[in-house]
């Protein structure tokens, strides 16, 4: 019993700690790609090219004082940034590295995955409400609207993806992919789906709960120090989760781009990386490039342009698969 939890203390170490530099060093990526497309330097003070900067802000967020505002629900107001953390680590429990390199590798990877994310609103609408503030409050309301609404073509792209696998094990949506990669046959899906992770995690064009013209900084308003950091790191833990998820669901995962022996002798888990990174640069280029929606353009966007199209996906790839005789 203690050998097995030890075993799996070690496994969930061997993701987390990896995890969590790859989100110190995502932020420090993010402000040089900007910086470089804005034609500016970005952070190059602190160590050579800047490469402990994303330490320095952590050490200045671990040594800030913790502001509890008056009146608020201390414990819940505590307890959010936690959960949004913790949901954001605990989702990369059924993500494939490689073949058979998986932490759980549950048949209903996809299902636990909606369901964690979906927990993930918990975490936002209580840090609003407990923060005691109107503008906390706000953006708040508008984050979990925001992240209900995409979910639904969220849920309908995946339907698509499952049907053309018959499996809900993430480790068989990989394999499905050896000989083309369904980004190819369903590339309009692969754009909806990354648009719609980019809403979900709420990032620009789409960051409306931290518009800082209306709403001073969204549902993490009230939070400096500690509690600030952890919404930080949820946010681009979640952010690097989407992009993986892209690259398994679409770009067939660890398999390398041509089945040749040089490409197979380089482990799977660097093509993982590679495609994800790619679509990091993807979500910071966005950024870069994309003014912010209006929230009833955003609105609009998830419920009466996503949603039917996603709709009309499931349906043609349904009935080209019954059709053609091909359903797995």
């Amino acid at each position: 019993m203690l050998f097995f939890l030890l075993t799996s203390l070690i496994k969930i170490l061997t993701i987390a700690v990896p995890l969590l530099v790859a989100v110190a060093y995502l932020t420090l990526a993010e402000r040089k790609v900007m910086g470089s497309m804005q034609r500016r330097k970005g952070p190059n003070v602190v160590g050579f090219f800047g490469i402990l900067q994303p330490l320095a802000d952590g050490l200045k967020l671990l040594v800030k004082e913790p502001v509890l505002p008056s009146n608020s629900n201390i414990l819940l107001f505590l307890g959010a940034p936690f959960m949004t953390f913790l949901l954001a680590l605990i989702s990369w429990a059924v993500i494939p590295f490689d073949e058979g390199v998986v932490l759980s590798d549950l048949n209903l990877g996809i299902p636990y995955i909606f369901a964690i994310s979906s927990l993930g609103v918990y975490g936002v609408i209580i840090a609003g409400w407990s923060s005691n503030s109107k503008y906390a409050f706000l953006g708040a309301l508008r984050s979990t609207a925001q992240m209900v609404s995409y979910e639904v073509s969220l849920g309908l792209i995946l339907i698509t993806v499952l049907l053309c696998v018959g499996s809900l094990n993430l480790s068989s949506i990989v394999l499905a992919q050896k000989y083309v990669w369904f980004g190819l046959p369903l590339f309009p899906l692969l754009v909806l789906f990354f648009i719609s992770c980019l809403a979900e995690t709420n990032r620009a064009p789409f960051d409306l709960p931290e518009a800082e013209a209306e709403l001073v900084a969204g549902y993490n308003v009230e939070y400096s120090s500690m509690g600030f950091a952890l919404f930080f790191l949820g946010e681009y833990a979640n952010m690097i989760f989407m992009s993986v998820l892209c690259a398994i669901l679409f770009l067939g995962g660890w398999l390398p781009p041509v089945n040749i022996f040089l490409f197979t002798w380089i482990p799977g888990a660097f093509w993982l990386g590679l495609k994800t990174i790619f679509f990091l640069f993807l979500y910071i280029w966005t950024r870069a490039a994309f003014p912010r929606y209006r929230y009833d353009q955003l609105m609009k966007l998830g419920w009466k342009v996503f949603l039917p199209l996603s709709l009309a996906w499931v349906i043609l790839v349904a009935g080209t698969l019954v059709t053609f005789d091909l359903l797995p």
